[in-house]
């Protein structure tokens, strides 16, 4: 009996924690367990929507849900072969994204792996990769963020996924500019060898699919350079493990 307590003691530690210190939904601030509550996650994180399988891009409704390449992608075919992503980066979900980026709240890395590993296993067009590989930030921007938002990301969708996690395969060369502020028709001259790899990438890679890693995708140059780059150091295939796309203008 005296070794039963503090096992019941135990267990009922998080129950107390959060009894104690309720979480608050990220979008509409009301009590939750976790860091967004059911309703929100049901109406703006609940539907699927048919989209390019290159990059991820929406298509027509009537596409069906796997709707092909978009015209885009057929016509100057990025060096990735597939993007998976979770949401749109529209309002609100883009709050989300920006209270992990800017506001540190690290707690909702692992929804967002949580609902890219769903979005994953929905699609039955894409293999799980064989590794995953986060999109590495600059030495300044990490240091001035302490933390790269796609590693934490990757760091529990590894987990779910049951894949291997190389957190320091790729590295960025120098500090890109955020593409965001960057004119879209200088966003290819931007990122253009800015990632480099490790010594041991090579025989990692050679013939192996990869899954790249990433909060959101615009343009899609970032990773195309670093599929690119990939590539060129044997990966057979990319595919994008991007929580959420922004829409086209």
């Amino acid at each position: 009996m005296r070794d039963r307590a503090p096992l019941e003691w135990r267990a009922l530690g998080p129950a107390l924690l959060r009894a104690l210190l309720p979480a608050a939904c990220a979008l509409c601030g009301g009590r939750c367990d976790g860091a967004l509550c059911a309703p929100c996650q049901a109406q703006y994180l609940g539907r699927r929507r048919p989209r390019c399988r290159q990059c991820a891009n929406p298509l027509p409704h009537d596409c069906g849900a796997d709707g092909g390449p978009c015209g885009r992608c057929l016509a100057r075919p990025p060096a990735f072969d597939a993007t998976v992503v979770a949401a749109d980066y529209a309002a609100p979900v883009d709050q989300l994204l920006l209270q992990l980026k800017f506001g540190g709240r690290l707690a909702l890395a692992p929804l967002f792996a949580r609902l890219l590993r769903d979005a994953v296993l929905e699609r039955g067009d894409v293999a799980l990769p064989a590794l995953l590989c986060p999109v590495p930030l600059g030495p300044r921007r990490l240091a001035e963020r302490g933390f790269n938002q796609a590693l934490e990301i990757a760091r529990p969708l590894a987990r779910a996924l049951g894949v291997a996690l190389h957190p320091a395969l790729a590295a960025r060369v120098h500090d890109t500019r955020a593409q965001s502020r960057v004119a879209p028709h200088e966003r290819g001259l931007n990122m253009q060898q800015a990632f480099a790899l490790a010594p041991h990438a090579a025989a990692l890679l050679r013939g192996r699919h990869v899954g790249v890693v990433d909060d959101v995708i615009t343009s899609g140059r970032t990773l195309g350079e670093l599929a690119a780059t990939l590539k060129r150091h044997g990966a057979a295939r990319v595919t994008n493990l991007v929580f959420a796309r922004t829409p086209p203008h």
